[in-house]
């Protein structure tokens, strides 16, 4: 169907409160408006579910989103809701009551957006319903889900290209993270193999500060990064449950508001959990990866792993949890050997075919070089996804440039003194050999008459450590699975090993946390905090009145803002990114009550919906045109005034000649103001 542009920017800004599109919206919304199959591949926070909520009001007919959890389904329904538009969902989690309600609204013809989860597709009665309800469009949200070999596999995702072909509708599939294998099995199972309208749109989050530290007393390491954030939002990823409840403990013992979200919790307990993180300000949630996929809190300030991700693709995603608002957020991963043993031996041990363990590999070796990475992160983690020349917006390799050595040597060193004891042993005993320590077990091997005995006293336990774990970093030795982990040479450390390639590496991995105190980014200058604290209680009260998460009232980006710029008046705070047109008429006076410090004047409703317009300057000043003529020029005659309604249609279709002025006025209005009308039109721009 066609589109017209001026459409979408209407509905941009009228109900979501954006001037503008973020970069490649603008692009992805027309193709999906106008019917196009579309697969968008965009950054976690870039904005997908607007190219698919947005075309849904342009569209006749209902449109179906899929999306994998209840939690995020209910989230989008309220901010849509919100923003006035008429959404709903059906979820194991609805009421009966709940669930008659969007029955009825969609047997009206008045639902525009019906959230489904993919269980659902199972019931014939699900699908014979959807049949008959005037669906128009399927957006499928975190379509990687469908892809088999994906860590986020959902079996029902699998229904949707039969139910796409059933219902003969486009489909717009989006996703964050999608490799060029997942990119092809979504076009084969979603779209039957014919190549949908591909998007691929840039990776960089540059509000997002990447910072990775290596592990000592990692404990000790989240817990000062946390309180150097307090009452901000956050998530915490842990590698085991038990990490995640013993993690969250300490963080309440120290004064924080935390709680644990695992898979061996029971389904109240996580919903219970995910409905706090939603509600709750200031909330951290310390997780497995079980939390996350489908979090759409879009004022997350901080993401931290306590451990380190599966993969470059998992890291990507999860830190891409935070900001999602656009502000400024900060992430923190923590590594070691241990990780990288574990995360080696779970590849090894898995039962993928050999070819998707290489490729796990990869993923894996493509995360470790970000972790031991000598220059900008940002460049290193966008480089993957084939972006290059992106500046840096804030890494801690670019706030302090890290100490390098040339570690051709020691890096030799080390290799020799494993192939020397046949690559059978760890690191703690090549570290024994290298400091020419004659352990118990040094000496029942007779590793200490070895040439590599004691030929690395030069640096210390602790250095040989970073040394150890940056060539695994670098995928120069691998644990052996099947010789209990023990450290093995790989093809890519034999050019270093014969001499023919040199090697930098970090001094300055290991620091004492004291040496090292968490920065933080401040969200506004020291002059608007109070004023930004001021309206984050307001907007928490509303919320907590109205039961619903506090960034449906406003995100903390909107709320910065109007600290930042001190709107004065309704048609001043419509410029706010995020106050739409519904926001405005509920919260407006509210907001603007707390940043003035005065109670503004009643405001009528037409006037209030043409703040921000064009049409409300000309309507002030036809009210004080008619306000001069009250009792018209000799201030004698009968009072007589416009309705409010009547002035407002004044000021959206600016009457410009004296007959069609007097069309509208009507003859006893016109005679009085009808001549100061038109000249009040005519002179204004």
């Amino acid at each position: 169907m066609p589109r017209d542009s001026t459409d979408a920017q209407a509905i941009l800004a009228r109900v979501f409160g954006f001037d503008q599109f973020r970069p490649g919206q603008e692009t992805i919304v027309d193709a999906v408006a106008s019917g196009s199959n579309v697969l968008a591949i965009m950054p976690t926070g870039g904005g997908k579910s607007l190219c698919f909520q947005l075309p849904a009001l342009m569209r006749p007919g209902v449109t179906l989103v899929i999306s994998p959890l209840i939690a995020l389904m209910r989230d989008q329904v309220r901010g849509l809701r919100e923003a006035g538009v008429d959404a709903g969902a059906l979820t194991s989690g609805n009421t009966q009551e709940e669930t008659d309600a969007v029955w009825d609204a969609l047997h009206e013809g008045r639902l525009k957006l019906l959230y489904l989860a993919p269980e659902r597709l199972a019931s014939v009665g699900t699908q014979r319903a959807l049949a008959q309800a005037g669906v128009s469009m399927i957006a499928v949200d975190e379509a990687h889900c469908v892809s088999q070999w994906g860590h986020d596999f959902r079996p029902d995702y699998l229904r949707i290209g039969a139910l796409r072909q059933n219902l003969d509708v486009p489909l717009a599939a989006f996703t964050a993270t999608a490799d060029a294998e997942t990119q092809a099995e979504i076009i084969t199972r979603l779209f039957n193999g014919q190549k949908p309208e591909t998007f691929l749109h840039g990776f960089d989050r540059p509000n997002l500060h990447l910072a990775f530290a290596a592990k000592d007393s990692p404990r000790r390491q989240i817990m000062d990064f946390a309180a150097a954030r307090r009452g901000q939002s956050g998530i915490v990823y842990c590698g085991t449950r038990a990490k995640t409840e013993t993690l969250a403990k300490a963080l309440r013992d120290d004064g924080h508001s935390a709680c644990s979200y695992h898979g061996g919790m029971d389904a109240d307990g996580r919903r219970d959990v995910e409905e706090r993180f939603a509600t709750e300000d200031g909330l951290i949630v310390v997780a497995t990866v079980a939390f996350g996929m489908g979090v759409d809190k879009p004022d997350i300030r901080w993401v931290a792993h306590a451990d380190l991700p599966k993969s470059i693709e998992a890291y990507y995603q999860e830190i891409g949890r935070a900001g999602r608002d656009g502000a400024p957020a900060e992430t923190l991963t923590l590594y070691g050997t241990d990780d990288i043993r574990l995360r080696r031996s779970q590849i090894d041990e898995s039962p993928a075919p050999p070819e998707r363990r290489n490729a796990d590999h990869g993923r894996l070796n493509a995360l470790l070089g970000l972790a031991e990475a000598l220059e900008c992160r940002r460049k290193t983690l966008l480089a993957y996804f084939g972006e290059v020349d992106v500046p840096c917006s804030g890494c801690d390799l670019c706030d302090t440039p890290p100490k390098t050595f040339d570690g051709t040597d020691a890096v030799r060193k080390a290799l020799s003194a494993a192939l020397r004891t046949d690559e059978s042993f760890g690191a703690g005993h090549l570290i024994d050999i290298l400091l020419g320590n004659a352990t118990e077990k040094v000496k029942k091997w007779h590793h200490d008459n070895l040439p590599t005995f004691g030929i690395g006293k030069e640096l210390t336990r602790g250095e040989w450590q970073a040394v150890l774990r940056q060539m695994m970093g670098y995928d120069l030795m691998r644990p052996d699975a099947d010789r209990h982990g023990a450290l093995v040479m790989t093809e890519t450390a034999r050019p270093i090993l014969r001499g023919d390639m040199r090697i930098d590496l970090r001094r300055d991995t290991i620091q004492r946390a004291k040496d090292r105190r968490p920065i933080v980014r401040a969200l506004v200058s020291d002059d608007d905090a109070p004023l930004l604290s001021a309206l984050k209680a307001k907007r928490r009260a509303l919320a907590e009145a109205a039961r619903a998460p506090a960034y449906v009232i406003f995100p903390d980006r909107t709320l910065i803002e109007m600290a930042q710029t001190r709107p004065q008046t309704l048609d001043q705070m419509t410029a706010i990114v995020g106050v739409g047109a519904k926001k405005l008429e509920r919260y407006g006076a509210i907001f603007l009550e707390v940043i003035t410090g005065d109670t503004p004047n009643s405001i009528h409703p037409k006037r209030r919906k043409l703040a921000g317009a064009e049409a409300g300057s000309l309507y002030d000043a036809l009210m004080a045109a008619q306000t001069a003529l009250h009792r018209g020029t000799c201030g004698t005659l009968k009072p007589l005034s416009c309705s409010a309604s009547l002035l407002a249609q004044i000021a959206q279709h600016r009457p410009n000649t004296a007959n069609t002025m007097n069309q509208m006025l009507g003859e006893r209005r016109s005679d009085r103001f009808g001549s100061a009308f038109l000249d009040v039109v005519l002179s204004q721009p």
